[in-house]
């Protein structure tokens, strides 16, 4: 028989491992490790418990003799397992055990008999996986048997093999348990001073006068915390110390609430225990002339206190005390007018020091003493020597004892006890509330609440009837921790914990509002009962019976929103779509229809709702919903403030709703979330009719609040703007051919046909604007008008015309078309109705629509029958094939004048230059007003554009001609229109265009002024526009007007010099070839076959110029030769489709069909869907290039990568979250870093009095001009200005000097990560220079002049492992000049950092040695240890660093795609994107696809790489590409089908562009490398432009040369500030690398710490006039 032990590696059974040791020479049985221990005897025989399988492997090797040798024996080895399982395994009782088991081994080797047994196995591996067995054992002679035992058995060879391989692994586990724990219990706990492990003692002490509210939990929890963490002890203490208060009943509730709490202390007293100990030493104070008795009214007492005026018995004698301490005792009735008083000091400033009252007689019995006493002590007496006498080491209190601690310890000073340690924390001050159990008694006994359990009261019992779980009270009691910051807490917070708990468990049920159910008949549905999960996201919540019926109700709100036609989804069923809404006179809606539509699963646009089954079978369950608001109105009760002042008397609501039948079967307390109204709690289960008062019960449900400050989304809540009478378009069946060519010719559509093109034009404009508004996020408020405005226009549209207006479709006619009735046989396209376009856009919407709600084969046939018959007929009128997205040809077979013609080229050119205006105040971040009204003529503009041609406007596209049918196009063939051939005019603005291009240029290079500039752009600008409007094509540089323009063109011919047909099939062969090669490139093809294939171009190309004379030119529109940018981008678009179907990798090949024709390329972006006219051109990339327009690159980098907004306030900007996780990292790092250097962080006030601001006037000099000043307090001027912090020493240092008195309180390092402003009036830019800003300052005080010059060069070292280590930054460390140092201090230190795109250096961090010019103006000062009696003053440092980090990041790493981003600071370091899901790709394998995605995100995410998967469907991948890498993200995972198959993705990196196919098996390894060889090779880059762009120089001349070739140069220097002047005197001419940047010239920037060069003896200055003193860094900088 073979035996299998199986061992769970993380718990290891050592007892059962040790008797598998010694049998297995016996037994055939073999070890393995698993997940849980179990001995596998047979598939019938198992065993689980270690003491059975020690048990049964001890019996199956019965020569051994390890169940021992007879019957008691083996009784005894059973007491010996039982012993080691209950008494020795991790309880906290181990030394009365250890005692029990040394007295055994006194006299004996082994625990039983004379051998080896069972028990000395099970005990051994007891002791040995027992850490404080360990610990006992370290200490000598402490149970010396149990060690000697020990000690023998753990050298034998079993024990010895089991102890070195298994024992480590039980500690560890057991380690990691206790690790998991303390990390569990969250929140901001602090250490306790002078606490020892083992010997903690903690108390709570509660009066029994009252519930506990949750700042008594708050108390409770602490106090376990550290009982738990110290592995100490926790008293409950009752204070009894009051008998009038003391109420025995409040006892037992308190316990009870503790016993919720889940808080077991370890011992229980009363204060009233130790009445016999606290009378005598009171006593004691009496007799040694501490104490005495006053007979003081209390008025005249507390008066007396108030005024500090000694009480006439402070100098009684003793004799005179004890006699009136006899008659408190007694009780008499002068008794009762005395008490004891400490005698301490009644001038003392602390009002609890004025000889407070230690004693008070009163005649009243105690619950615990009865009538033994008439005396009682004060809490505050009783307090102090209680937590001595029983042990208390730390007494936590809340900081409203704070004035009472010094009473406290005066009490234990004058009895000469023990001292315990105060430690104070915050008490919980809640919004809304109050906690004094006075007033929450009041609460009840005036009948405002039920009782203590009222779930507006915030006692324990209250908030958990409310649906606090003691697991979220704990936790959010746990977060607040031991801190001592005094905060008003918004009830909120709490509540959002215990969201986080209910949450995931809560199952899910529906209600509706009794009073506004809705009927809705389904005739298609089967009454039948289903199961659903109750909980969406967690099966193990169970599942619900769910009832589904032909009639089902909806809350009334929701019907409003309903339309008929709509598809609505009903949860937990599917799609219905409502097909009728039955209303009465008022207009009310009292019933609905609907067809069930469940195999349409498309819920993303649809509205969810809910819903309840109206069946016999499961009747509807009666519920009330009750919520609750705050019982007090005002959120903070000032100290004047009545609390009654501010009951809220209606804060209590009950809704009547008829509940899922499932309610039936709720008990009291369970929670649960009604769907779309939030979680509830269950106060009163349903009950059926009773047979008493033959009425049911109904559910009473308590509203849970869940910390959202927002409503819950409700019924109705899906679209507000539905609700509107005008706003519910009702959908009309779409017309077959056959009823609209029955339309007679005086219909309604043409009589009023003006009024209906009117009208049309309205729609168009508004639309426009509803897009404008929320594209510039405008308010809710303007928007919504607005919607409004544009539906109701839409409903009058169809009342006149009897259609739905529909975006693209052509405007109604100007003029009656026809006037003879047509008959009934008249094709369809003839139709004054609308136009033959117009028909077959709108069936093909039809089609689409039929296959989206996935209708039968039948239906979607005879569409599609139609929509071919259509296209037919449209081309049978036209000539034309129909294109979607083509301009709609006329319904009207004439021409159009040329009036009309040149009119809408005139109104062309004013779209174009209107259109160049509204960029241009975009740009130029012109205001909202100036924008908005530019914005508006533009939209009027295009609106009569589209009036007059029946288009929209398309940027680029020649103006139309009214669109004119091809019948007359073909007509007018031999007679070329106006615009089609170029005369003198078209080729005199042209040439006007390119000489004002050319004077643009040169102004920009020689950096004229902004005026003369914009100017010349301005008419640049009109030239242009005049330009189109004459030829109707865009000016291309280099492209003169062609001969030919005939937009309706589909294909490009060649130039018109070129038209021989050898010349034009030459033509013809080097475009494919040049698509060819591009294809190759997309398709990263080896470099063999793109070389040939570009060589073959190139002897196409010598050619054609040889045949024709002439460089071959692709052309982009037809008659305008020359690649554009658009085209560039427009190219880039079908790659990236490409792209997408091929899977996203490199090296695919074309699939078939992919390729697009090239006039469907050529129209719109790249293609646009069917029916929806050319695809929107997004400016998502960058428009301007780093190295030609660096400042506005800079402007779109930081925008367009959503580093930043701009803000309405100049000079100052929103950090979006992208530059923020940048700056917190930068944070973390630094912040880790000092904290080794002993820096602690502190937060000082931002608000600055003038008079210390102004205390050090040489440091505030230099700040002046750029400090900010609050003046005014609303409309009231303040008396004297304060400053908003420029930078904090003047705020910090009067503080310093308060604190340090000696050495000893020295060195002080304070830091804090705060905002400045420094309202600077140059030329602001974000990050750059901005008047606010975040950073860190760090100040710091030490004795010494060595220890603060020792910590400026630390710091600068963690400043420069900032920039390089985080940033791939390299800098150049360094002191500044005299002239350029900190203001106020002895030296700078500084790194300075270089951005070669502008030839500008920029000073990245500073150190400053203040030395002791602060400390001798705030005198901070010491006592010098050396020579006692005379005075020291500290020595300073201040240093720091700021978000323009971001801005120095984003300009040396930057490239004309965007951010790029070093991995080490990147905010997200891999974004994955799946590739190649085409409308093609089979579900399953789109699914696959979207699973590995997932995969590789959780694979990431564990080797801690911060990675996102964007498996957004509505973008496309190469839209992606572009958002991400305009974003900086180092890399870029791609997925597709092919790479799924192939078991790889593809890496493409940000810092070079290259692709890198990684197998699937080692992805999240060679990523990792890949971040780290990115984070290198972008710091080797830019050091190796540092080092290019960093030269040395010792004359003028050379400094000048290399000043202009935007280089930073090192040069000899004196150092003096004239000197220094004179250099950037003569430097600054002509230097604005960028426009709009201070002119400025070359300024010091650093003596660099290594020079380039060493300096010679006698070397001179570069001025000429001075001896050189060191080589200094000079350039221009920000």
């Amino acid at each position: 028989m073979a035996l299998n032990l199986t061992i769970n590696t993380s718990n290891p059974p050592l007892g059962a491992l040790l008797a598998a040791e010694h049998v297995k020479d016996s037994v055939s049985l073999s070890v393995q490790e698993g997940k849980d221990t179990k001995l596998h005897v047979s598939d019938q025989v198992q065993f689980n418990d270690v003491n059975s399988i020690t048990r049964y492997l001890a019996r199956v090797a019965p020569s051994l003799g390890l169940y021992g040798s007879n019957m008691m024996e083996q009784t005894e080895v059973d007491h010996w397992l039982e012993f080691s399982a209950r008494r020795l395994s991790g309880q906290s009782d181990l030394p009365p055990a250890l005692g029990e088991l040394n007295a055994a081994l006194a006299l004996r080797t082994f625990l039983v008999g004379h051998g080896l047994t069972l028990a000395d196995l099970c005990v051994w591996a007891a002791l040995k996986g027992c850490g404080e067995w360990q610990a006992t054992q370290a200490k000598s002679g402490s149970f010396p048997h149990v060690s000697r035992w020990f000690s023998f058995l753990s050298s034998q060879v079993p024990f010895s093999d089991v102890g070195s391989r298994w024992a480590s692994k039980l500690t560890a586990s057991q380690t990691a348990a206790v690790e998991k724990e303390k990390k569990q219990d969250v929140g901001k706990f602090v250490e306790l001073p002078g606490a020892e492990m083992g010997k903690v003692v903690v108390r709570f002490p509660p009066e029994a006068s009252g519930y506990l509210h949750i700042g008594h939990a708050k108390a409770a929890l602490l106090n376990q915390h550290y009982q738990i963490n110290f592995k100490g002890k926790l008293i409950m203490r009752f204070d009894d110390t009051n008998p009038e208060k003391e109420k025995e009943d409040f006892e037992k509730v308190i316990l009870e609430d503790v016993a919720m709490l889940q808080i077991k202390p370890d011992q229980f007293t009363y204060t009233s225990d130790h009445f016999p100990t606290i009378l005598r030493l009171a006593e004691q104070l009496l007799q040694e002339g501490k104490a005495y008795i006053d007979d003081t009214p209390p008025d005249v007492m507390k008066q007396e206190r108030e005024q500090r005026i000694e009480s006439r018995h402070r100098s009684n004698s003793v004799e005179k005390n004890m006699q009136m301490w006899e008659e408190m005792k007694a009780g008499t009735e002068y008794g009762q007018t005395c008490c004891m008083r400490a005698k301490i000091d009644m001038s003392s400033n602390n009002g609890c020091m004025r000889d407070p009252t230690l004693y008070r007689c009163k005649n009243a019995p105690h619950p615990r003493t009865g009538n033994t006493y008439k005396v009682y002590p004060t809490y505050d007496f009783a307090c102090p020597i209680v937590d001595s006498i029983e042990g208390v080491t730390h007494a936590l209190r809340t900081t409203e004892y704070h004035d009472r601690d010094e009473q406290f310890y005066w009490v234990i000073d004058a009895l000469r006890l023990r001292k315990p340690y105060i430690w104070e924390y915050a008490r919980l001050n809640l919004n809304n509330t109050v906690l004094s159990k006075r007033k929450l008694t009041w609460f009840v006994d005036q009948g405002y609440v039920d009782g203590w359990d009222d779930p507006r009261f915030p006692t324990v019992r209250g908030v958990l009837r409310r649906g606090m779980t003691v697991e979220g009270l704990k936790q959010f009691i746990a977060a607040q921790g031991g801190s001592r910051s005094v905060v008003n807490m918004e009830w909120d917070k709490i509540w959002a914990f215990n969201k986080k708990v209910i949450d995931p468990i809560a199952p899910r049920y529906t209600a509706l509002q009794s009073s506004q159910v809705v009927p809705i008949s389904i005739p298609g549905a089967k009454e039948e009962l289903k199961e659903a999960a109750k909980h969406p996201k967690n099966a193990d919540v169970g599942m619900k019976q769910v009832w589904y019926g032909p009639k089902v109700f909806v809350e009334g709100a929701d019907a409003e929103t309903f339309s008929e036609g709509e598809t609505v989804t009903f949860i937990n069923w599917g799609n219905i779509i409502i097909t009728k809404i039955h209303k009465d006179s008022s207009g009310a809606i009292t019933s609905l229809e609907g067809r069930l539509n469940l195999e349409n699963t498309d819920y993303k646009k649809t509205t969810k709702i809910t819903w309840l089954a109206d069946t016999l079978k499961a009747p509807l369950i009666p519920t009330i919903c009750v919520s609750y608001q705050h019982l007090i109105s005002k959120p903070v009760l000032g100290k004047d403030d009545d609390f009654k002042d501010f009951i809220n008397k209606n804060s209590k609501t009950e809704e009547m709703m008829l509940g899922d039948p499932c309610l039936k079967d709720l008990k009291k307390g369970d929670i649960i979330q009604l769907q779309r109204r939030g979680f509830y709690i269950c106060d009163q289960p349903y009950e059926p009719v009773s047979p008493h008062s033959c009425k049911e019960s109904p559910c009473v449900l308590l509203y849970i609040p869940d910390g959202h400050t927002k409503e819950m989304p409700t019924a109705g809540s899906k679209d507000k703007s539905k609700n509107q009478p005008t706003a519910k378009p009702v959908k009309a069946e779409p017309a077959s051919p056959s009823k609209s060519s029955r339309a007679p010719s005086n219909s309604p559509t043409q009589a009023a046909s003006g009024d209906a093109f009117s009208l049309f034009s309205s729609i168009v404009v508004q639309g426009d604007l509803v897009r404008q508004l929320k594209t510039d996020k405008a308010p809710k408020e303007q928007v919504d008008p607005a919607v409004k405005q544009l539906l109701a226009l839409k409903v009058e549209f169809k009342k006149l015309t009897g259609q739905e207006y529909k975006p693209g479709m052509a405007p109604p006619a100007s003029s009656p078309v026809q006037t003879s009735p047509a008959p009934a046989t008249t094709s369809p396209s003839l139709s004054s109705s609308s136009c033959p376009y117009t028909r077959v856009a709108e069936q093909g919407e039809v089609v689409r629509k039929l296959k989206a709600e996935k209708a039968p084969k039948d239906k979607i046939d005879e569409a599609v029958k139609v929509l071919l018959a259509l296209k037919a007929e449209f081309k049978q009128l036209t000539g034309q094939d129909y294109n979607p997205g083509m301009a709609a040809p006329s319904g009207t077979p004439t021409q159009p004048t040329s009036s009309s013609s040149l009119s809408s080229a005139d109104i062309h050119g004013q779209v174009a230059e209107q259109g160049e205006v509204v960029r241009k105040l975009k740009s130029e971040k012109a205001s909202k007003d100036q924008i908005d009204a530019a914005v508006k003529q533009l939209l009027a503009l295009k609106a009569e554009y589209k009036q007059v041609t029946g288009q929209e406007y398309k940027p680029g596209a020649p103006p139309a001609n009214g669109a004119p049918s091809l019948a007359a196009q073909v007509q007018s063939a031999t007679e070329p229109t106006k615009t089609s051939s170029p005369d003198s005019t078209a080729l005199d603005i042209y040439h006007r265009v390119c000489q004002q291009g050319d004077l643009v240029r040169k102004l920009k290079t020689e950096k004229a002024s902004k005026d003369q500039l914009d100017a010349a752009v301005k008419q640049l600008l009109a030239l242009k526009a005049e330009y189109k409007q004459q030829t109707g094509q865009e000016y291309k540089p280099g492209v003169a007007p062609s001969a030919a323009t005939a937009p309706a063109q589909a294909s490009p011919p060649p130039p018109q010099s070129s038209s021989s047909p050898q010349a034009q099939a030459l033509y013809a062969q080097v475009a494919q070839q040049g698509e060819q090669v591009r294809q190759l490139k997309a398709e990263k093809a080896p470099k063999e076959q793109v070389e040939t294939a570009v060589k073959t171009l190139l002897v196409l190309k010598g050619q054609y110029k040889a045949l024709t004379g002439e460089e071959y030119k692709p052309l982009s529109t037809p008659g305008a030769p020359g690649h554009t940018r658009s085209e560039d981008k427009s190219r880039k678009e079908r790659e990236n489709a490409s792209e997408k179907q091929q899977g996203g990798g490199g090296g695919r090949k074309q699939q078939k069909g992919g390729e697009k024709s090239q006039q469907s390329q050529d129209s719109g972006a790249a293609g646009a869907g069917d029916g929806q006219g050319p695809k929107k051109q997004t400016r998502l990339g960058l428009e301007a290039k780093k190295e030609e327009n660096l400042a506005e690159w800079y402007s779109q980098v930081i925008t367009k990568s959503e580093l930043i907004e701009y803000y309405d306030v100049s000079g100052c900007y929103v950090l979006r979250p992208w530059a923020y996780a940048i700056w917190e990292t930068i944070k973390d790092f630094f912040d880790k870093e000092i904290k080794k250097l002993g820096v602690e962080n502190c937060y000082f006030p931002m608000f600055v009095s003038q008079a210390a601001l102004e205390k050090e006037k040489s440091h505030i000099a230099d700040f002046a001009p750029e400090v900010a000043w609050v003046t005014r307090s609303g409309k009231t001027e303040l008396a004297e200005p304060i400053a908003v912090r420029p930078t904090s020493e003047t705020v910090m240092y009067p503080a310093y000097a308060k604190w340090v008195q000696s050495h000893r309180d020295l060195p002080i390092k304070l830091n804090q990560w705060c905002n400045v402003v420094r309202w600077e009036f140059k030329h602001p830019q974000p990050f750059l220079r901005t008047r606010e800003f975040l950073w860190q300052e760090g100040h710091t005080a030490f004795a010494t002049k060595e220890e603060a010059a020792e910590e400026v060069l630390q710091i600068l070292d963690l400043y420069a492992r900032v920039y390089e280590e985080l940033m791939a930054i390299p800098v150049v460390k360094g002191r500044k000049t005299e002239k350029e140092k900190f203001a106020g201090g002895n030296y700078t230190t500084t790194i300075e950092a270089f951005i070669s795109a502008s030839g500008r250096a920029i000073q990245g961090a500073t150190s400053h040695h203040l030395g002791q010019n602060f400390s001798k103006m705030f005198e901070i000062v010491f006592e010098d240890p050396k020579k006692p009696g005379e005075k020291q003053f500290a020595y300073q440092n201040s240093w720091g660093i700021t978000t323009r980090t971001i801005g120095v990041l984003t300009m040396v790493h930057g490239d004309d795609m965007g951010l790029v981003l070093p991995p080490r600071v990147a905010c997200l370091q891999v974004i994955i994107i799946p590739c190649g899901i085409t409308a093609t790709l089979p579900k399953a394998e789109k699914e696959l696809l979207l699973a590995q995605c997932s995969k590789y995100l959780s694979r990431l995410q564990k080797v801690d790489i911060r990675v996102k998967a964007d498996l957004r469907d509505n973008y496309s991948p190469g839209w992606k590409f572009n958002h991400w890498e305009l974003k900086g993200v180092p890399i870029r995972l791609e997925v597709g089908p092919k790479d799924l198959k192939q078991g790889q993705c593809v890496a493409v990196r940000r810092d070079t562009g290259e692709k890198i196919t990684l197998p699937d098996a080692d992805a999240e390894n060679r990523i990792k490398l890949l971040l780290e060889e990115i984070q290198n090779n972008m710091f080797k880059r830019a050091s190796a432009d540092l080092k290019e762009h960093m030269v040395s120089a010792d004359t003028m001349e050379q400094l000048q040369k290399e000043l202009d070739n935007g280089k930073i140069v090192q040069v000899p220097f004196c150092g003096e500030a004239e000197c220094e002047d004179w250099i950037k005197k003569t430097t600054a001419k002509d230097q604005d690398l960028e426009p709009g940047a201070p002119s400025m010239g070359a300024k010091s920037l650093c003596i660099p710490f290594q020079p380039l060069k060493t300096l010679q003896p006698g070397q001179m200055c570069i001025s000429g006039k001075e001896p050189a003193q060191f080589y200094t860094l000079f350039g221009r900088s920000y």
